[in-house]
């Protein structure tokens, strides 16, 4: 199984430091994952980074409706149980920088996992056999979460 590290960065941080805060987060990530069978095959096999525009940061706050995009982010990936990690940059008043998860090829790699509209009509599979085909609920969520995605 091959895998990618996916990392949200806020839109309004400079090219350098959104890979430094993309780096914080992973730091967070072997932290917490390094001792995982995933995170090994990843780190031994794959190495590859994808970091993705998370848009504004901004935690609730009196006065102020609502969380910045980046919040929303950690705070859908935490509802999916999906393992992630993130960081807080200590130099921009502690505010959320970088959010970081794995995810397999089931997640990404159409052409061996096509969706479930393009799977042919020959295949006697039923949605819930596709969806445990493509690793679960799980990788659902996050083909779907990452579908309007863009780069940093």
């Amino acid at each position: 199984m091959k895998y990618r590290m996916y990392f949200f960065v806020p839109y309004n941080i400079s090219d350098i430091q959104k890979g430094i805060q993309a780096g914080h987060a992973a730091l967070e990530y072997v932290e917490n994952y390094g001792n995982t069978s995933i995170y090994h095959s990843f780190i031994t096999n794959d190495k590859t980074w994808i970091v993705l525009n998370g848009g504004t940061t901004r935690d609730f706050k009196d006065g102020i409706d609502g969380f910045g995009d980046m919040n929303a982010i950690r705070s859908q990936l935490s509802s999916n149980n999906i393992t992630h990690a993130s960081f807080r940059e200590p130099d921009l008043n502690y505010a959320l920088t970088a959010i970081c998860f794995l995810a397999d090829e089931r997640v990404w790699d159409f052409e061996n996992y096509p969706e479930w509209q393009t799977v042919p009509i020959m295949n006697s599979k039923t949605y819930e056999e596709w969806v445990e085909s493509i690793g679960g609920e799980k990788n659902l969520f996050l083909r779907n979460f990452l579908a309007d995605k863009r780069l940093a």
